[in-house]
This record gives structure tokens, C-alpha cells and sequence, in this order.
């Protein structure tokens, strides 16, 4: 029955203040459900999942994206020994020692983003 439209029977009307009907209005976009799913998910006593969080997803895509570029110029700096001659050997392990550091500050800041989205149990 959960697939039928439910346009031609009863409504139930909720009475609420302004401020509560936005934090339902709310709640529900933030469980990717209508108000009226999301209000008889509750009624029914149905456990609602929130889906992944959007923000989040894009800030951990844009730490991904930086971390290929700098494993791009890694596989660069490693491969690369002919174009590379020139270069000073101090200078080019102080590179690549920053370079790795930078991944391993990237990699903490993903987990931290993870961790402080999980959700309080």
C-alpha cells in the first residue's frame, strides 16, 4: 500500500506554530522525505534514516581531489628523474617530504570530517 497515491483519502491535520512547521519542513528534507511521508513514518513509529549529508560529501570530495593532485605531482617528481636532473636532491626530497606530509594532513582532516559526522548514538 506504501506505493498507492494517497490524494483521495484522509488527511490528518496537524495543528502547529509557524517555527514547528518549518523544523518538520526541515527535518523531513533533511531524511530526504516529504513532510507528509516523513510525519507518518513518525506517526507510524518507523525509525528515520537521515540520508548522507551533501556538505559533507562535497567537502570530502574537494580533500580527494587535492589529494590526487599532490599524488599526481608525487608520481611526477618520482618518475620524471630525466626532466628532473637539473634539480637540486636536497631541494626535491624537501618536495616530496612536504608533499607526503600534506597527503597525511588531508587523510587526518577526512577522518576528523567523518568522525565528527558520525551520529550520537
Amino acid at each position: 500500500m506504501d506505493d498507492l497515491p494517497r490524494r483521495n483519502y484522509q488527511p490528518i491535520r496537524v495543528w502547529c506554530l509557524p517555527e514547528e512547521k518549518a523544523q518538520i519542513e526541515a527535518n523531513a528534507r533533511d531524511a530526504g522525505l516529504s513532510a507528509s511521508r516523513y510525519l507518518r513514518n513518525v506517526g507510524m513509529g518507523y525509525k528515520i534514516e537521515g540520508v548522507i549529508d551533501a556538505k559533507l560529501v562535497r567537502d570530502l570530495a574537494k580533500i580527494n581531489g587535492d589529494q590526487g593532485r599532490l599524488g599526481g605531482l608525487l608520481k611526477l617528481w618520482l618518475t620524471n628523474s630525466e626532466k628532473l636532473g637539473s634539480q637540486d636532491p636536497d631541494q626535491m626530497r624537501r618536495l616530496i617530504h612536504g608533499a607526503l606530509d600534506r597527503i597525511i594532513t588531508m587523510q587526518s582532516a577526512m577522518l576528523k570530517l567523518v568522525i565528527e559526522s558520525k551520529p550520537e548514538i
